[in-house]
């Protein structure tokens, strides 16, 4: 069973050694998303339900160019800078996942990239 990496132009580029996302057989594993736009644009001064918002779009955006989807969404993890911020980015993280959501963790973590506030990964099944 080979891998296979993804990109899409709709979610900001790797910004190092890394991609967007591999896939391995029926599982799509996501890198980390921040909170930059597809041209690269940070939102690291918005409040943080705005980063969590940016960076469902690129998780989203991400898992569709592997032939997945949100709703297809097994584990996703959750780095906080602040774990304060849970119940905000909580609140967001809801409108995208649904009433069947996907396993989940979230920690609180040193420093995020970029000084954003919050940063998320997936594990999800190709559609």
């Amino acid at each position: 069973m080979g891998t296979e990496t993804v990109h899409t132009d709709d979610a900001p580029p790797a910004a190092a050694d890394y991609s967007q996302a591999t896939v391995s057989g029926d599982l799509v594993f996501t890198a980390g998303q921040v909170a930059l736009t597809p041209e690269g644009d940070s939102l690291a001064d918005e409040p943080v339900q705005a980063q969590a918002e940016r960076v469902l779009e690129n998780l989203a955006a991400v898992l569709e160019a592997a032939g997945s989807s949100l709703d297809d969404a097994l584990k996703v993890t959750v780095f906080l800078a602040d774990i304060d911020d849970y119940g905000a980015v909580n609140e967001v993280y809801g409108d995208y996942v649904g009433a069947d959501p996907p396993a989940r963790s979230a920690v609180e973590v040193g420093d995020l990239p970029l000084g954003m506030a919050v940063e998320m990964e997936a594990v999800a099944i190709r559609a």
